[in-house]
């Protein structure tokens, strides 16, 4: 074995290396994999003839909650792999903790899920504490960022959103990650992060902004935070770390945040995304117009510029092909700009990819259609954007197209 004598040369080297390495797009083996998977066609072929590029991080791929598939969400160590991968903007979902300081978090309350907060001596103050699955009643329990101070929030640590429902004790209870995800980043780091930490570090990792104002758990006003409030504070937090607005993307599934913004906000407030929630109303259909509401130009005329809607609502089939849904010919035909998620989510698509795919589950079957949904949302459709759950995927295809040519 060979020792190597540390000198202070040796160490500003390793520094300037482990600097360099860190601003590099490495993408992996999962894009190549994916396109193996496809089947013979130009748009393969395509793929292919671009699998020396010297990749760049693109605006196009957004990390969904950083690199989620198999790092835990909105962590530190999540939103540094989704920079890895060459994500131009990533997302900090947006809560509050009991004494109303932003977090980030994908709903305000799961804790229980997403941290070790059970395992700690922070499980007390839970909304819920553990419930153990009895005879048909599964494993239960509820725990908020409302539930803890900021000062609390920090001591936790995230991990893989899973829990075993079938659980008899809270060990087993944090358990469950999907079997195509990996719990192998999540032992001993998951570093939760604040709102302002996570803009502290997107500015270090040069990349934008895309928090989503997430409904809270609580009933409002929460101790006087009215939502106007909280809506406020997301915005003023960028203001005081002095982002320009033309950076950030805000987000909200209510649409009331997004006129807010509009209204109160209009530098922020011309690219606050609307989280088109229509699904979830049983008379929608993504292609029949007389459903959507409000209409398309309704929202338009209202200011809105972008609307995001799940990818399932941008497509349909035709023939055995997949082509835009009505929905997605009536928001461009509206001016609207569309953005959309969540890709590298579903885990394995032989059986038809699950949710986000339920609209053009009979064309499914192999993982290589992620690219052929991918091209589609891009060039028929014309998304601006599109969340994922590991950017690699979508950086390539970014790249590849040359798409950060054509969007914004």
């Amino acid at each position: 074995m060979i020792k190597l004598k540390t000198t202070t040369a040796t160490l500003a080297c390793a520094i300037i290396t482990s600097t360099a390495f860190a601003a590099d797009i490495e993408l992996g083996p999962r894009p190549f994999y994916l396109i193996d998977q496809m089947k013979q066609s130009e748009l393969k072929e395509k793929l292919l003839s671009c699998s020396k590029m010297d990749f760049k991080k693109s605006d196009f791929s957004i990390g969904h909650r950083g690199a989620a598939m198999q790092f835990p969400e909105h962590t530190k160590e999540s939103y540094k792999a989704a920079a890895r991968m060459g994500a131009g903007i990533i997302e900090c979902d947006v809560t509050f903790t009991k004494d109303k300081e932003l977090v980030c978090r994908h709903a305000q309350n799961d804790l229980h899920t997403t941290t070790n907060i059970l395992a700690s001596d922070l499980a007390p103050q839970c909304t819920s504490g553990f419930m153990p699955a009895n005879g048909d009643k599964k494993a239960s329990a509820e725990c908020r960022t409302s539930d803890i101070t900021l000062a609390e929030f920090k001591t936790l640590k995230g991990k893989m959103d899973a829990a075993d429902r079938l659980a008899k004790d809270v060990e087993a209870y944090l358990g469950g990650t999907a079997d195509w995800r990996t719990d192998l980043y999540a032992a001993e780091t998951g570093t939760l992060m604040t709102h302002a930490q996570s803009i502290e570090l997107f500015k270090s990792l040069d990349v934008k902004f895309t928090p989503e104002l997430k409904s809270p758990a609580v009933e409002m006003p929460f101790n006087g935070f009215t939502q106007a409030d909280y809506a406020q504070k997301m915005i003023d937090e960028y203001k005081t770390a002095g982002i320009p607005a033309s950076d950030v993307w805000a987000q909200s599934f209510n649409l009331d945040d997004v006129l807010y913004w509009i209204k109160n906000e209009p530098e922020f407030g011309k690219q606050a995304v609307y989280l088109d929630a229509s699904y979830k109303r049983k008379d929608f259909n993504a292609n029949n117009a007389a459903t959507f509401k409000p209409p398309m130009q309704k929202l338009k005329d209202l200011g809105v510029n972008y609307i995001a809607p799940p990818m399932w609502m941008l497509m349909t089939t035709k023939d055995g092909k997949i082509i835009p849904s009505e929905y997605a010919n009536k928001a461009k035909e509206a001016g609207l700009k569309i953005i959309t998620w969540t890709l590298e989510r579903s885990g394995p698509l032989q059986t038809g990819g699950g949710w986000y795919y339920q609209s053009i589950k009979e064309v499914t079957n192999t993982d290589g259609m992620l690219f052929e949904v991918l091209d589609v949302l891009a060039q028929d459709v014309g998304i601006e954007g599109i969340f994922s759950d590991w950017p690699a995927t979508v950086t390539y295809y970014a790249n590849c197209m040359e798409l950060d040519n054509k969007i914004n």
